[in-house]
């Protein structure tokens, strides 16, 4: 009887684990599509910090999570193709980075949950009905840099007082980038500068565009977040450094790689933050009930090296003001 009694607990005890293991071999790992507008190598920093935010929430790749990357290159006529190249992989979520990759996003799905990264400004855009609401299958962590030239712009005329004229340096004068170079226009006229427009085009083209600016009387350079800079970063601070231009940046990335200065949003901290997006999606939160969040932490960085490089010196106030200065 006893030896029944045992039988039959044993056989329930594997019977349970039998189960156990199946319907760990059936649960799905979510896979996730993560689209960059620039290269591998530009979004690496980025990356690593949202990796690292899923791991502190308990995920494992390979294990709990898998995932699917596509980089554009700094090319954003080719998103739309690297969109479809992930739905294609029957992905459960997608990551993308920019305004660009975000409205290559909205046009590719409607049901495929989307979190972005750095949309400048998802509502002005048409990419999200509001902040509060987003509506639809997007939302995530907006930019919100309207103003934020102007603020570039303030710095650089306290650390030159004399300074009168600044290039505004972006791809082309085109679009966006002209909205936002009238918008930067009229706060330098109230800081008594005078702002024009430092065209890159391509990447062969910046070395003539900041010898064009240099002779045209350009005393600084406000380098516009734009996919374009972050791409072209390294060529740049070359270029400003051999030129002695002092060149405001809005990425903490570009004062850390030789750049004069940089204010903006702690883009890193973005990153950090999607992860607990994807997470709550993960586990049923649909987009359209998570509020579309706006940057928590903002930046200003001076590099000393590159100061001395170029011959100048910045105010000891200013650096005084700075969350970090590099020596």
């Amino acid at each position: 009887m006893k030896q029944s009694i045992l039988g039959f607990a044993l056989c329930a005890t594997l019977c349970a684990l039998c189960a156990s293991v199946e319907a760990q071999q059936s649960r799905k790992v979510p896979r996730l599509g993560v689209l960059m507008t620039v290269s591998a190598s530009s979004a690496s920093r980025r990356l690593e910090a949202f990796q690292q935010g899923l791991r502190e929430l308990g995920y494992i790749e390979g294990k709990t999570i898998s995932f699917e990357y596509r980089y554009a290159e700094g090319r954003p006529e080719t998103l739309p193709e690297r969109v479809a190249e992930l739905i294609r992989l029957q992905i459960d979520l997608l990551v993308v980075d920019t305004s660009n990759a975000t409205q290559a996003a909205k046009d590719a799905t409607k049901t495929i949950p989307v979190v972005f990264t750095t949309a400048n400004d998802p509502v002005g855009d048409g990419q999200v009905a509001s902040l509060a609401k987003p509506g639809g299958n997007l939302t995530g962590l907006a930019i919100l840099a309207l103003d934020l030239n102007g603020k570039r712009l303030e710095l650089l005329k306290e650390a030159f007082p004399k300074f009168t004229r600044v290039a505004f340096l972006t791809r082309m004068r085109l679009g966006i980038a002209e909205q936002r170079f009238q918008e930067a226009e009229a706060a330098a006229k109230g800081l008594g500068l005078r702002l024009q427009f430092l065209e890159g085009k391509t990447a062969d083209h910046l070395e003539s565009a900041f010898e064009e600016a240099k002779r045209a009387g350009v005393q600084a350079v406000l380098a516009h977040p734009s996919t374009f800079v972050v791409i072209n970063r390294a060529r740049i601070i070359h270029l400003a450094i051999k030129h002695r231009l002092p060149t405001i940046y809005s990425g903490a990335e570009a004062a850390e790689a030789g750049g004069l200065m940089s204010y903006g949003p702690d883009i890193v901290d973005n990153y950090r933050r999607a992860a607990v997006y994807v997470d709550k999606i993960l586990k049923g939160a649909k987009p359209t009930d998570l509020p579309v969040q706006q940057p928590m932490k903002f930046e200003f960085i001076i590099n000393l090296k590159t100061a001395n490089q170029i011959g100048v010196t910045i105010p000891p106030n200013l650096l005084a003001r700075a969350d970090s200065v590099i020596k």
